[in-house]
């Protein structure tokens, strides 16, 4: 049974984070306004526009402490990480989730963020939320239905998401625990003590700037370990940047992923708006969702 943390009320405190990369002070305030704006009060932890001259937000053990405080801060009812990159895998085995047990909060980012998402689920059973980071307000960014999508999650409010149809789709209908994140990250995960649950859930996928033999290595390193095996359904969301070899691969990443899946009878859709670039809904990892891919096109939602 998936633990759903408390939605948030007008007040509450959320806690920002940079487990990962680094992130000025300055790149986050339009999102430190709009959470205000949004009824929330805001704690910035010690790793936010730290004095690192690295590419870290700090070393790791201070990575690892800022965010042991946040989640050990019975006031802080929700974590924003600033910002992915990499890094959240050199301190996940560092922190010690005790008193998040027994007071689960929102945990929010993706991409890098995906090893928090995956380990919270394998390990502990709680949702998280995979969705807009920091950089996502920008630029007017916090009027798009991407992070708005965000602020309806952490008030209890479930959208529909309906995206239109692609022509690698396979059509059908699919329902369970809603799984996922970085194609990337997936991969890395495997084998550790963070690695994801698959079979009887929907699995979604994204990545960014890679070479499309990369997403074909990945993807198959994922179907030889049983993990695009008895899936309830499989969303491809965004694959940005993808790059070709000089001699092309011949296929483009959706392609190979169609390829790849052929086999199977679940539900697929393609390009799916979870991604890095402005089109990334918020989407509850681990809770129950449906997925129907039609002639149509697609639809996914909390069930």
């Amino acid at each position: 049974m998936i633990t759903i943390p408390p939605y948030l009320k007008k007040g509450d405190l959320v806690g920002i984070t940079c487990p990962a990369g680094y992130m000025s002070t300055e790149k986050l305030q339009t999102c430190i306004n709009s959470l205000e704006q949004w009824g929330y009060q805001v704690k910035l932890g010690a790793t936010v526009g730290s004095s690192s001259t690295n590419y870290f937000s700090g070393t790791d053990a201070e990575r690892a402490a800022d965010f042991q405080a946040m989640l050990d801060d019975s006031e802080i009812k929700a974590i924003l990480c600033g910002r992915g990159g990499y890094g959240s895998s050199r301190i996940i085995d560092q922190l010690n989730w005790k008193h998040f047990k027994k007071q689960p909060k929102w945990i929010i980012g993706f991409s890098d963020i995906t090893v928090f998402h995956s380990h919270l689920y394998a390990n502990y059973d709680v949702a998280s939320i995979h969705g807009p980071m920091g950089a996502a307000f920008n630029n007017g960014g916090v009027d798009t239905p991407y992070v708005q999508s965000l602020r309806k999650l952490l008030s209890g409010k479930t959208p529909l998401i309906e995206v239109n149809a692609h022509s690698l789709n396979r059509n059908g209908f699919g329902e369970g625990p809603l799984v996922g994140g970085n194609l990337s990250l997936m991969v890395h995960l495997l084998t550790t003590s963070s690695e994801i649950k698959t079979k009887g859930r929907i699995l979604f996928l994204e990545d960014l700037d890679e070479q499309i033999y990369h997403v074909d290595r990945m993807m198959l390193q994922l179907k030889r370990a049983g993990k695009l095996h008895k899936l309830a359904g499989l969303i491809i969301g965004g694959f940005s940047g993808m790059k070709d070899t000089e001699r092309s691969f011949g296929k483009s990443a959706f392609e190979t992923i169609a390829d790849l899946v052929e086999e199977y009878k679940y539900p697929v859709c393609y390009d799916f708006p979870i991604s890095h670039e402005t089109a990334n809904y918020a989407v509850k990892h681990g809770a129950n969702y449906s997925l129907h891919v039609t002639e149509q096109g697609t639809k996914l939602f909390e069930s």
